[in-house]
């Protein structure tokens, strides 16, 4: 699997953050499918996060149309969720987001009412600073 031109930006990002990355990638097998997500962590330390235990999935948004790669991480999500559910249902996904892209897509009404209507969660990472800027819930 070819790895987001951000992995090691958002991956960086989260132990920056207090978070123990436990597998990079994450398998998760569901039925006869195996998807891997690219980040597991746990935080073990913050108080109001200890023992929290998230996968990410990271999206670089560089592709020539970003509605397009909006509609393709949201597939993916969904996708990701639900076999995680079935998997560790313990564990909450977030989808990966640079804060370009946040700002010019996510905050657009169409895209805060799709990540409402399936209650996205959201990591937003500076790229260039690796560290996180936002989390949605």
């Amino acid at each position: 699997m070819a790895r987001d031109r951000f992995h090691g930006a958002v991956r960086r990002a989260l132990e920056k953050d207090g978070w123990l990355v436990t597998a990079d990638p994450y398998i998760v097998r569901f039925d006869r499918t195996t998807v891997e997500i690219d980040l597991a962590a746990e935080q073990l330390l913050a108080a109001e996060r200890a023992g929290q235990k998230i996968a990410v999935e990271v999206k670089s948004f560089l592709g020539p149309s970003r509605m397009y790669d909006f509609h393709l991480a949201l597939g993916q999500f969904l996708t990701y969720r639900l076999a995680i559910s079935q998997h560790d249902p313990t564990r909450l996904l977030y989808l990966a987001i640079p804060l370009d892209a946040y700002e010019q897509v996510f905050l657009g009404p169409m895209a805060r009412h799709i990540t409402g209507q399936y209650h996205v969660r959201l990591l937003v990472f500076d790229p260039i600073e690796e560290d996180i800027k936002v989390w949605t819930e």
